[in-house]
């Protein structure tokens, strides 16, 4: 099986809206509305992949018993792990989350990627 999509190029009312909330991150900086379409998930649900879509604020994630891959399509956000430096992420930025990573993300201009969550 081949899934073949253009997360880019899709329109935000495409994508499902809700709140970002627990489990997924925890928002620091009040209401924060994301937008997101799964386009594939294994049977034991080990492998999601999906677009995200995240409007500007700031949350707290913690990669506890998952881990995740992105690749930013549009947008600008900065992730800071716990007791480590900020990173910037832009267009272009690939980042990897493994299992364990917990910090902060800061989201300038509402953000767009593709993402993997993969099980531990």
């Amino acid at each position: 099986m081949t899934i073949n999509n253009r997360a880019a190029e899709m329109a935000a009312s495409e994508l499902t809206e809700k709140p970002l909330a627990q489990p997924t991150a925890e928002p620091l900086s009040g209401d924060i509305t994301v937008r997101g379409q799964v386009f594939f998930q294994d049977e034991d649900r080990k492998i999601t992949s999906g677009t995200w879509e995240c409007e500007p604020g700031q949350s707290r994630w913690e990669f506890l018993t998952r881990g995740e891959v992105i690749h930013v399509l549009a947008g600008r956000m900065t992730v800071q792990e716990d007791g480590e430096e900020a990173v910037e992420l832009s267009a272009g930025s690939d980042a990897v989350f493994p299992v364990g990573w917990c910090g902060v993300w800061t989201v300038h201009e509402t953000l767009r990627k593709v993402f993997v969550i993969y099980g531990a």
